[in-house]
C-alpha cells in the first residue's frame, strides 16, 4: 500500500510539473477537458522534437538503407479492409447497466462488477477502435474513411512508389513519424494511453529466410537508442508476447516494457509481420539483378513518441534536499533537454548587466545552439529552481564582476556547483557537454 501511495504521488508530481512548467496541458481544458487528448506546451514540443530528431538521425539520416516518408492520415477504406483493421481491430468492452460507463475487459478486475459504481456489467462485446469519418459531401458507404490507427499502412501502400523511385536492394526500410488515432474505451495514466498520439515507426523489408537475424539486430538497435536518449534501462524489460496475445498480423512480437509509476507496461514494440501486409495489398518486389519476383517479409520496430516522453520524465525526475527544502529537477541528457542553457543578468534593472547579457552572451549562444532562453524573472534562487524543473543543464549569470573581467557564472543543474568561465569560452564549454 505504501509503494502504491508513493507511485501515485510521483505521477501527481510529474503531471503537476508538466502543467506548471509548460510541457503538457489537458486537451480542451477550459471546457472541462476531453479524455485521452493532450496539448503540448512550449517545452513539451521542444522535448518531443529532440526525441524525434534523435530517432531520425539514428535510424534514417545515418543509414544508407532507410527511406523516409510522410503519408496522409486519411486513406481509402480499402486500405483498412485489406489490412484487417475493419474486421479485426477491436477490444472486448463491457457496459455498466447502472451508470452506463464502458470499460475494456482487460482493464478491470471483476468482469461482472462496475469499478465505478458497483453496478452489474453486461456481456463483453467487440468494439472497433478506429475513428470513422466521411470524405467529401457524399453520405453513402463509398465516402467512409478512417483516421489511421497506425502509421504502418501508409508505408505499405507506398512500397511500390518507393521501390520505383529509389530501386533499393533488400534489405531496406521505410521510416515515418506521424499521428495515429484510436478510440480508446478508457484512456488512462496520463500520456500512456491516449486517443490521439504520435508514432515513430519503421517497416524493414527482408528476404523471408533472413527474418530472424534482422529481428535480433533491430532488438539491439532499439535498446541502444533508448539508452542514448536517457531512458532508465534498469526499468526496461523484454517480454515475449504469446501467440494468443499478438496482433493479427504478427508471427512474433517482443514488447519492451517500462516500470512506470502505475506499473510495468508496454513502452515500445518489435513485430515480425511476415508478408501479411504486402500480400494483402497485392504488392511484390522484383530483384533487378536476379529478375526474381518475391514478397518480402517485414520487421517492424515501433516507438511511441508520447510514451518515450513519459518514460523520460519518469527516468529524469529527481529530488534532493538542501537546507530543509526539497529541490525537484529533471536530469535530462543535455542533447535531449528542451533547453540547453538559460542566460540571466543578475539584476534586470541594471542596464549595463542587461546589455552585456543580451549582446555578448545570449545572442551568440542562441545563434549557435537555438535552445537557449532568457530568464530575468524573480531572484536568482527562483530562476535556478524554475530551470531545474524544466531540466536546463546550465544557468549562466552575468554579474558586476563580468563587466570588469569578462567572466560569467555557470551553474550545473545536477550538482548545483558554480564556476567562473570566460565569456569567449562559453560555446566550447557547452559543446563539449552536449
Amino acid at each position: 500500500m505504501k509503494k502504491e501511495s508513493k507511485d501515485n504521488d510521483l505521477m501527481e508530481k510529474i503531471v503537476s510539473l508538466c502543467k506548471r512548467r509548460g510541457f503538457v496541458f489537458q486537451g480542451s481544458e477550459i471546457y472541462g477537458g476531453l479524455g485521452g487528448t493532450f496539448d503540448w506546451g512550449h517545452f513539451g514540443v521542444a522535448l518531443k522534437n529532440n526525441i524525434k530528431q534523435s530517432w531520425w538521425k539514428k535510424f534514417v539520416d545515418s543509414r544508407r538503407d532507410m527511406y523516409g516518408i510522410d503519408a496522409a492520415i486519411l486513406m481509402r477504406q480499402e486500405v483498412w479492409q485489406a489490412s484487417g483493421h475493419v474486421a479485426g481491430f477491436a477490444d472486448p468492452m463491457v457496459e455498466c447497466s447502472k451508470c452506463k460507463k464502458r470499460f475494456r475487459v482487460d482493464q478491470i478486475e471483476d468482469e461482472k462488477k462496475c469499478p465505478e459504481c458497483g453496478g452489474k456489467l453486461g456481456e463483453a462485446r467487440q468494439f472497433n477502435m478506429m475513428f470513422q469519418t466521411k470524405v467529401g459531401a457524399s453520405d453513402d458507404s463509398s465516402a467512409t474513411s478512417y483516421l489511421r490507427p497506425e502509421t504502418a499502412q501508409g508505408m505499405f501502400v507506398n512500397f511500390k512508389n518507393t521501390v520505383d523511385a529509389f530501386h533499393p536492394k533488400l534489405p531496406f526500410g521505410m521510416a515515418q513519424i506521424g499521428k495515429a488515432f484510436r478510440n480508446e474505451i478508457t484512456p488512462r495514466d496520463f500520456l500512456f494511453r491516449q486517443r490521439e498520439f504520435e508514432q515513430m515507426e519503421i517497416e524493414y523489408f527482408v528476404r523471408p529466410a533472413d527474418w530472424e537475424k534482422h529481428f535480433e539486430y533491430w532488438k539491439v538497435q532499439m535498446l541502444s537508442w533508448m539508452e542514448e536518449v536517457g531512458i532508465d534501462m534498469s526499468k526496461v524489460h523484454e517480454l515475449e508476447i504469446a501467440k494468443e496475445d499478438r496482433a493479427h498480423y504478427s508471427s512474433r512480437t517482443v514488447d519492451f516494457e517500462f516500470d512506470y509509476a502505475f506499473g510495468r507496461k508496454e513502452l515500445f514494440g518489435l513485430a515480425y509481420r511476415t508478408d501479411f501486409d504486402l500480400k494483402n495489398h497485392k504488392l511484390e518486389y522484383i530483384d533487378e539483378e536476379d529478375k526474381l519476383k518475391m514478397v518480402p517479409h517485414v520487421i517492424e520496430p515501433t516507438f511511441g513518441v508520447d510514451r518515450a516522453v513519459l518514460s523520460l520524465l519518469l527516468s529524469a525526475y529527481k529530488e534532493d534536499e538542501k537546507g530543509g527544502e526539497v529541490r525537484p529537477y529533471l536530469k535530462f541528457k543535455p542533447n535531449i533537454a528542451p533547453v540547453i542553457c538559460a542566460v540571466s543578468p543578475l539584476l534586470k534593472n541594471k542596464p549595463e548587466l542587461v546589455e552585456y547579457a543580451n549582446t555578448k552572451v545570449f545572442a551568440p549562444l542562441k545563434a549557435e545552439f537555438g535552445r537557449v532562453i532568457w530568464d530575468d524573472n524573480g531572484n536568482i534562487g527562483k530562476r535556478y529552481r524554475r530551470q531545474d524543473e524544466i531540466g536546463t543543464p546550465f544557468c549562466i549569470v552575468v554579474d558586476f564582476d563580468t563587466l570588469t573581467d569578462d567572466t560569467v557564472t555557470v551553474r550545473d543543474r545536477d550538482t548545483g556547483e558554480q564556476i567562473r568561465i570566460k565569456t569567449s569560452d562559453l560555446k566550447n564549454y557547452i559543446k563539449e557537454r552536449i
